[in-house]
């Protein structure tokens, strides 16, 4: 199929996302939008090509874009070690003191992802080992260069992507205009989800913008705007090959496996395909854009639902031919799986007409248990407690086996 509204609109209506927004770019030419659904579940205002969303991960390659500037005019260096800028970022971790700005924009430094009570923020390997993808490196980096730089992210972001670009509905921070024609987040089933207004900008997840926006990044990307021609053929290029399965990698492992992914300098890379990608997970909100320096083609999506990244693999299709490494790489599972399938058929038909199929389909007991939260998402109350009551009784029949 080709990228249209009508075929978008029954992929997310299978995915139980309100909406979407996105941009096409042909030949280093915008080509159009394709926008479709609502902004909220509860409200008919439609998407369109100025609704803003979160970019969630997309983010991260408009940040580096910034990076890679202060790079090109002499204000920090790819690798000298970021600790030269910000000393005793984590004063208990000496190897902390050997990461650069190459290797977080590469996620490779170490860190994990973020943090919490059970993954504290230290270095899991030596940095430049291995890849690992990191939100916390990016939040590193970010702290540095507002030191060299005096300046808060949102302000040094507009001063050097978002004005040049003309980036006018985007920002690290929340903008009240954005109130007018906003996405508001969405759960799995489509029920709306608690909505945030970043106050304090994160390079990792902040940036709020919409598809036209974004499209504008695209085409300076595919340009390479503002940057001198080897930087901007260096951020494009491989920094580290992805050997192991899943986004993060913290523990040491002999398991290596053929991605076909790689790294730049911000931008995840499909190199036999020359193509450059990155998505974005903010929960509620899901966000994927791919592109081709060869062709000169670039595509962007954004969706206000948990589900959205399910039917990127057939959005993409649509767009560009080919299997996608990067998507099979992230794994997110698809729309018409065995298990959303089955979801809807309960949904419509009652979980007691599809139960024979669940016994039998060797699902998982999360598995199930989603399926149940999708009936109670749906109003079948009745039919979530007798699901939820089989699975329990599950693991009873398998011991009197």
């Amino acid at each position: 199929m080709a990228l249209n509204e009508t075929d978008c609109l029954r992929l997310i209506t299978e995915a139980m996302v309100p909406g979407m927004a996105s941009a096409i770019i042909r030949h280093g030419r915008l080509d159009g939008y394709v926008c479709c659904g609502r902004r909220s579940a509860q409200a008919p205002a439609s998407v369109d090509e100025n609704t803003v969303f979160d970019a969630a991960s997309l983010s991260k390659p408009v940040f580096a874009h910034a990076v890679l500037q202060l790079i090109d005019q002499g204000h920090l260096s790819l690798d000298a070690p970021l600790s030269n800028y910000l000393p005793n970022y984590v004063p208990s971790d000496d190897r902390v003191s050997l990461i650069t700005a190459r290797q977080v924009l590469s996620h490779s430094g170490g860190f994990p992802n973020w943090r919490n009570s059970d993954v504290p923020l230290k270095t899991y390997f030596r940095p430049g080992e291995r890849f690992s993808y990191s939100g916390e490196g990016f939040l590193y980096l970010q702290k540095a260069v507002e030191a060299i730089t005096g300046e808060k992210l949102h302000v040094l972001a507009t001063r050097l992507v978002l004005r040049p670009f003309e980036l006018t509905r985007s920002s690290y921070i929340w903008d009240w205009s954005f109130d007018r024609n906003r996405a508001y987040p969405h759960d799995a089933f489509g029920r709306p989800a608690l909505a945030g207004k970043p106050g304090e900008g994160n390079a990792a997840w902040s940036l709020q913008t919409t598809a036209a926006d974004f499209a504008r990044f695209l085409l300076s990307v595919l340009d390479g705007s503002h940057l001198r021609p080897g930087t901007a053929q260096a951020w494009l290029h491989p920094q580290i090959e992805i050997r192991r399965p899943g986004i993060q990698n913290l523990a040491p492992t002999q398991e290596e496996v053929a991605t076909g992914v790689a790294w730049g300098l911000g931008w995840g890379l499909e190199p036999a395909e020359g193509n450059f990608f990155h998505w974005g997970d903010n929960g509620a909100f899901k966000a994927f854009t791919i592109g081709s320096m060869q062709s000169r083609n670039a595509l962007v999506c954004f969706l206000n639902g948990a589900s959205g990244l399910s039917i990127m693999p057939e959005l993409v299709a649509a767009f560009m031919a080919g299997d996608r490494p990067s998507l099979a790489w992230l794994d997110y599972g698809r729309h018409d799986s065995p298990t959303r399938c089955l979801l809807k058929r309960a949904r419509s038909q009652g979980v007691g007409a599809v139960w024979t199929e669940m016994a039998t389909a060797n699902f998982k007991e999360e598995e199930l248990l989603w399926i149940a939260q999708g009936l109670t998402a749906a109003g079948r109350d009745e039919d979530s407690l007798w699901l939820r009551a089989r699975i329990k009784e599950r693991p009873a029949a398998r011991t009197s086996e």
